[in-house]
């Protein structure tokens, strides 16, 4: 394994509340198992995704569901406190992503893919990415008024599947690996279903009234890949200068 002090320190990041774990949540729960930090974040805290409350009032009440969630997984959350399809490259967000970076001090980093169905998930890729590097740089000023020192080297960096799978024309995107996450499953799910205020936007704007059993017949369509009951799906970000082992990997197989 690529020598670290102790177990790796990871970080997920996603848009907004439900992302995470609709999409990585049994891979989290897998890493937790063997030991390791997880601090999970999000760029918003779903200020539009209500058609009754006002985008304060449902903000409020989708941060408490997020924490509820990581509260099940033992791990911190921080909402970085952007707004729903506002997200943008701007320095701005790049500082204040790559200050959350710096204050958490991941080994690896989880976010959202390059190309999925909405631009705020695409937006948080590139911002993600930007602030791995920008994290090791002691140059690069955030003006937070306490900054947090920079990285030593730049995290891993790990992306999510896109929602489905797939590109904004329908067709396939290619993956890396799938995880395994039969046993964490069931965990994941709860994690999920701490979103209750997600069923009712779901239902109303994308006519999904299944918010669980999706999850679960996406996630069973991934682990029917590697002959197991539900996988979660990732690709390594191997440009330069980005590590290149795979240390999410490494750590899941160690006993």
């Amino acid at each position: 394994m690529t020598a670290l002090a102790g177990k790796p320190r990871i970080l997920a990041i996603h848009a907004h509340p439900d992302d995470i774990e609709l999409q990585c949540a049994g891979t989290l729960i897998r890493l937790k198992e063997k030991g390791c930090e997880i601090s999970l974040a999000t760029m918003t805290p779903g200020d539009c995704g209500s058609a009754e409350l006002s985008s304060e009032e449902i903000a409020s009440v989708r941060r408490v569901e997020a924490q509820r969630s990581a509260d099940l997984l033992g791990a911190d959350y921080t909402c970085l406190e952007l707004r729903d399809l506002n997200i943008i490259v701007d320095n701005d967000s790049r500082r204040r992503v790559t200050e959350m970076i710096r204050r958490t001090r991941p080994d690896l980093v989880i976010t959202a893919p390059p190309v999925d169905y909405m631009s705020d998930h695409e937006m948080t890729s590139r911002l993600v990415r930007d602030a791995c590097f920008n994290a090791s740089c002691p140059n690069y000023v955030t003006h937070q008024w306490d900054p947090a020192p920079p990285l030593t080297r730049i995290p891993h960096l790990y992306y999510v599947d896109a929602i489905q799978g797939i590109d904004y024309f329908g067709h396939p995107l290619p993956t890396d690996f799938i995880v395994d996450i039969t046993s964490a499953f069931e965990l994941k799910l709860k994690m999920l279903a701490c979103h209750e205020s997600q069923r009712a936007w779901l239902r109303r704007q994308h006519g999904l009234d299944e918010y669980l059993e999706g999850c679960r017949r996406w996630c069973a369509a991934r682990g029917k890949e590697i002959h197991s009951e539900y996988g979660e799906a990732f690709t390594q970000h191997r440009g330069h200068p980005y590590p290149h082992e795979n240390l999410l990997e490494q750590v899941l197989a160690t006993s």
